[in-house]
Parts: structure tokens; sequence; C-alpha cells
């Protein structure tokens, strides 16, 4: 089944806490999340079938790191101050930077729905070495 923005829009309604920053994208923007998110997803985890849910569960999390906040903090905005009355200071950013690494932000949500259809058990961990 091919992913739509409509089916987005209703998988992320029904099943995602904050839907702020896809709500008020716009279709085209919407629909290039959307593309992103399924590109990345086939690309990344190349073996295994991706469900629609999942790409939808990745789309919106782009969709709040490539939001309007999300988005000046990674063009380097560390304050705004809105009508002289309100003042933003944003701490830590998500930066990217231009074509950056979607990678980071698949959600675990997205990896357990993508393990399920594929009767694997996959995680964002991943075995590193250390030394004592």
């Amino acid at each position: 089944m091919a992913v739509t923005v409509d089916d987005a829009n209703a998988y992320i309604a029904a099943n995602c806490i904050d839907i702020d920053e896809w709500i008020g994208a716009d279709e085209a923007k919407k629909q290039r999340i959307v593309t992103v998110a399924a590109r990345d997803l086939a690309r990344y985890y190349s073996k295994y079938t991706i469900p629609d849910a999942a790409v939808y569960e990745f789309a919106n999390v782009l969709a709040t790191v490539y939001g309007d906040v999300a988005g000046a903090m990674q063009k380097g905005v560390v304050s705004q101050s809105i009508g002289g009355k309100i003042s933003v200071s944003y701490k830590d950013a998500l930066v990217t930077g231009p074509g950056g690494d979607t990678r980071k932000f698949i959600p675990q949500a997205a990896l357990d729905i993508i393990g399920a259809e594929n009767g694997v058990t996959l995680s964002k961990r991943a075995p590193k070495w250390t030394v004592m």
C-alpha cells in the first residue's frame, strides 16, 4: 500500500501524542515529509518490509524536527522575541544541518512496527566498544 498524506493525517491524529507541527504544516510540506520518511526508512532498512504506520510515525517526528521552531534553531537562532512581550530562548538545538542524516530521528515506535511486520527485533541501540 502506498503512503499518502490523507492516511498520514488520520494515523497521526489517532496514534501520536505531539502532533502540533504536523497539523500546522501545509499539504506540500506534509507530502515532502512523508516522501522523505518513506525513502529513508526504505534505504536504512532495505531488507525489511516497511509498513505504512512506521512511515507515519517517522513522518510525525520529522515534522517536529523540521518544524518552524526547530527549523529556526537549526539555522542558528538562539532566542526570539515576539512583539516585545514574549522572549523564548533555545537551549540545545536539534542540529542536523542542511541535508542532514535523518536516521537519528527514527523513533523506536517505527522500529517496533517494522520489527513486528518482519518478525525481528530492531533497536536504536548498537553495541559499542569500550576500554576499561
